[in-house]
């Protein structure tokens, strides 16, 4: 297992994209820690399902807009298990709706949970990191990011946040040996992306040249592959993973 001994901290960890990487990760020999926002009854059967496997897992009610909560959670990650070595930013939310009737509360909603956490948790943890000279970040971005979806300004304006915000901390953090990375998933099977899958129906399948939509275990790979001491020569890149979505002309 390549990443025993390893600490991991997922965010957003009790469903969908998150759940499947906080069960990669642990399956991997990571202790994995991960953040759920209210839905205790899920975080409880994550941490179940890890532990069945017999891996090391805790879940964590918290805000991830909150510094002081992503101070404290570091901090107490650290204390506890010794270091944070591998951060996953996958909290996210989705408030769509035209700009001309977008409330200020859908744009504050979706920044702050998207992308203002990320800034919390990677500041939290980039001191420890750098003073262990090793780490590995890893950012849940979107295609929304680089294509234009109407409805979606608050979304595609944090995810293309996450991305600057990626490059910019890779470069800051490369030569102490933490590597900063972000995921950009298409249209995949969760929770979150129900409502605009039914809507589209096969339609969005005609659209992927794989023809089919993607699993949060898709995603999960990803994730693991960057989450690796062997990738540490990446950095600073987001990896798509849409079945060539974004690829054009099918």
């Amino acid at each position: 297992m390549s990443l025993e001994g390893r600490v991991a901290l997922v965010t957003g960890g009790s469903r969908g994209i998150g759940r499947a990487v906080v069960g990669a990760l642990a399956n991997d020999g990571a202790k994995v820690a991960f953040v759920y926002n209210s839905n205790a009854e899920a975080a409880n059967e994550v941490v179940a399902a890890v532990e069945a496997a017999g891996g090391e897992c805790r879940a964590i009610q918290a805000d991830v807009k909150s510094k002081e909560d992503a101070d404290r959670i570091i901090e107490d990650l650290v204390e506890s298990w010794g270091s944070v070595d591998i951060v996953v930013n996958n909290a996210g939310i989705i408030r769509d709706g035209l700009l001309a009737m977008m409330e200020p509360d859908a744009w504050e909603a979706v920044i702050s949970t998207n992308l203002t956490s990320v800034y919390n948790f990677c500041q939290a943890v980039t001191r420890q990191m750098m003073s262990q000279r090793y780490g590995r970040i890893i950012n849940m971005s979107s295609v929304a990011a680089s294509v234009a979806n109407p409805g979606q300004a608050n979304y595609a304006a944090s995810k293309g946040g996450v991305e600057g915000f990626t490059r910019c901390i890779a470069t800051e953090l490369a030569r102490r040996g933490i590597t900063a990375n972000a995921v950009a998933p298409g249209f995949i099977e969760t929770d979150m992306t129900e409502a605009v899958v039914s809507a589209a129906g096969s339609e969005i399948k005609k659209k992927i040249p794989v023809r089919r939509l993607g699993t949060p275990a898709d995603i999960a790979n990803a994730v693991l592959f960057l989450a690796q001491e062997q990738s540490s020569y990446i950095t600073g890149q987001t990896l798509t993973v849409d079945g060539g979505l974004t690829l054009g002309g099918i």
